[in-house]
């Protein structure tokens, strides 16, 4: 009984923890900045130094996607770090045989893709062939909050 009332315990203080986490990540044009919650809901979306003055819709519309996919993808890989220790069986109680969870059924294949993989080109259309892309190492800026 100690052990459940441990890992409940911990639970608890993980799901207490992710309320308050979000993840903002910037387009690869940094055109636009957006801040997902802990549910992968966007939580915010600015439109950085007047880039988007001179963009196509279809430009700025992919930025906007781009950079909230990357968002939900970061935070939904936060969840799943935060709750891995649950997945696995207790040590000291064989009966507590751990959570199987399928991430990719929860938050989509994207979560589960290797992470210095960038973001999905494609899918979408054109529309990510009209960013330009000035970030030599592919990786869009990323700021962690919460």
């Amino acid at each position: 009984m100690a052990e459940l009332e441990r890992v409940q315990a911990a639970v608890a203080r993980a799901e207490a923890e992710l309320r308050q986490a979000s993840e903002t990540v910037r387009s690869r044009d940094r055109a636009v900045e957006v801040t997902v919650g802990h549910q992968g809901e966007l939580t915010a979306l600015r439109f950085l130094e007047g880039k988007y003055l001179g963009m196509t819709a279809g430009d700025l519309a992919a930025s906007v996607l781009e950079a909230a996919e990357l968002a939900r993808t970061r935070m939904s890989r936060q969840v799943m770090e935060t709750f891995e220790p649950f997945t696995r069986p207790s040590t000291g109680v064989s009966e507590l045989t751990g959570v199987d969870v399928d991430w990719a059924d929860i938050f989509g294949p994207a979560v589960t893709e290797e992470r210095s993989a960038g973001p999905a080109r494609g899918g979408r259309g054109g529309l990510h062939d009209e960013i330009n892309d000035d970030d030599p190492d592919g990786d869009l800026e990323e700021d962690h909050r919460g």
